[in-house]
């Protein structure tokens, strides 16, 4: 395009030196062609000084105001990143594009189709294996040893177990457990004759006559039965009332008596302190990564069904549900302004630093390269223009003489 705007320089200098020689003595119209060939050049000449003058110096020579992309590119930077920030990045504009374009309802249909869902799951697959390979195994269990177990033995467990009993009482769920436990020391005097009559025996006095001790077991035992029948079948024995009575009594005392108190912190840390608690707590992120690399590898896992189906509920509720769909929309909207609004600088700083890195000559190169071919027209254009120029006022001017 250089050379064909050149071209019709070229041209039109050639019809203006062949005219300015037969000019004199020839035919009139001869003046015309020599006035628009001569407006031409003049035109051709501006407007290539007017584009070379962007990108560098014309003729090498330092004239002012040229060169103007290479010299000012930085100052065309921060002019790009400031219209972007005032004009793109603005809280009302973004906020305004997102709820034309509802991307709840988007998201929702897109991922409620099962392939998606899947394509979705297998990309959470594939983020957990890598952060859980990534992550050091001693620095994870660290981790877990500081933040969950050394949290919970450091805060008392008295107060908050015996709550929790004390609500339990007051349900009523106890009476169940109380209920089993009835049962079986039923059971067990029921299937243990033979041991009771030996205890009995064994604790007898040595001049005790064997018959009287058989009878004493036998009495013994008897009223022992029937006592274990009597609390397995009376919700209201006093042996269940006691029994109640001592856990309301425990849960408070767990909660304000403080030697219980202590007593159940010196319970805790001999659970913590328990070889195989530790052992527990050693591997307890070992474990945990294993489980979750197998979940994660395998497509069929609980894991990913779960999941995968969850992703597909949540996106037909965005379809169906319009209060949820309008939630989430408002979550991004407000998301997406709070980055506009407090990150705008950092956002158009990406755009100003991009271009000060540029090299300036670099630059004007390539966006001469892009825009270049139309800006030839313009040279072009001034030569074509500029002839029709001059030869309206050489026109005028023979008029007028």
């Amino acid at each position: 395009m250089k050379l064909v705007a050149t071209g019709f320089f070229l041209a039109a200098t050639a019809i203006f030196l062949v005219a300015l020689v037969f000019e004199d003595g020839g035919p009139a119209w001869i003046g015309y062609v020599r006035a628009a060939a001569e407006a031409g050049m003049v035109g051709a000449l501006a407007d290539w000084f007017a584009v070379t003058a962007l990108f560098r110096r014309p003729l090498g020579l330092p004239i002012p105001h040229t060169a103007i992309i290479p010299t000012r590119k930085n100052t065309f930077g921060d002019a790009l990143g400031s219209f972007v920030g005032t004009n793109f990045l603005s809280e009302d504009v973004v906020k305004d594009k997102l709820r034309r374009v509802g991307v709840a309802r988007r998201v929702g249909a897109w991922v409620s189709v099962p392939d998606n869902a899947e394509r979705v799951t297998s990309e959470l697959a594939n983020v957990i294996k890598g952060a859980v390979t990534v992550l050091r195994d001693d620095d994870v269990q660290a981790i877990v040893e500081q933040a969950v177990v050394r949290r919970l033995t450091d805060q008392p467990w008295g107060p908050p177990l015996g709550k929790l009993l004390g609500q339990v009482l007051t349900d009523g769920a106890h009476h169940k457990l109380v209920d089993l436990v009835c049962d079986r020391a039923y059971d067990w005097v029921r299937d243990n004759y033979d041991r009771v009559m030996t205890v009995v025996s064994d604790r007898a006095p040595t001049w005790s006559p064997k018959f009287v001790d058989s009878l004493l077991a036998d009495k013994v035992y008897s009223e022992l039965l029937n006592f274990a029948w009597a609390v397995k079948t009376d919700v209201n024995h006093p042996m269940r009332q006691a029994v109640d009575h001592f856990l309301i009594e425990f849960a408070a005392d767990l909660q304000h008596d403080p030697a219980t108190m202590q007593r159940a912190e010196n319970v805790k840390q001999q659970v913590i302190d328990h070889p195989d608690v530790q052992r527990l707590i050693g591997s307890a992120w070992g474990t945990a990564k294993g489980m979750l690399l197998t979940a994660a590898e395998d497509p069929s896992s609980e894991l990913r069904k779960r999941v995968r189906e969850g992703l597909m509920s949540f996106g037909r509720r965005l379809v169906d549900d319009e209060t949820m769909r309008a939630k989430v929309d408002g979550w991004l909207e407000g998301a997406a302004g709070h980055v506009v609004s407090n990150y705008r600088h950092e956002i158009t700083t990406l755009i100003t630093d991009t271009v000060e890195r540029w090299d300036a000559e670099e630059t004007s190169r390539k966006i001469e390269l892009q825009v270049g071919r139309d800006l030839q027209f313009i040279r072009i254009n001034g030569t074509v223009v500029g002839a029709l120029a001059g030869l309206v006022i050489y026109t005028v001017g023979q008029f007028v003489v």
